[in-house]
């Protein structure tokens, strides 16, 4: 299926927003029928007005702590309060670890 640029109307600000070919054919591979209704910016207050959005649970934002990769020393937050008996790793060296092992933390 192709898809081209449609131009949509925000029901919360009536501003028009591009809805992409992109987006339509993101929309579709995740079989979601209905076209979006708000703007990014509205989406977006909408979100932060709702804690974060994303995964639902109304959990809201998590609570992150200061830590130390134990790698390469750089500072990093995580979203657990490290213990110290175990390494904990910054995104990047994280990534870098061998799949399956190493038992550390990243973040």
């Amino acid at each position: 299926m192709s898809f081209e640029d449609r131009n949509l109307t925000c029901q919360d600000c009536s501003s028009e927003f591009v809805f992409s070919a992109d987006d339509q054919q993101y929309h579709a591979d995740k079989g979601y029928t209905n076209e979006p209704k708000r703007c990014p910016s509205c989406r977006s207050a909408r979100k932060s007005e709702r804690g974060g959005g994303g995964g639902g649970g109304g959990y809201g934002r998590r609570e992150m702590h200061p830590a130390t990769c134990a790698e390469c020393g750089k500072e990093t937050e995580v979203p657990f309060l490290p213990r110290g008996d175990r390494p904990v790793y910054c995104s990047d060296c994280f990534s870098r670890q061998p799949s399956g092992g190493g038992g550390g933390d990243r973040y």
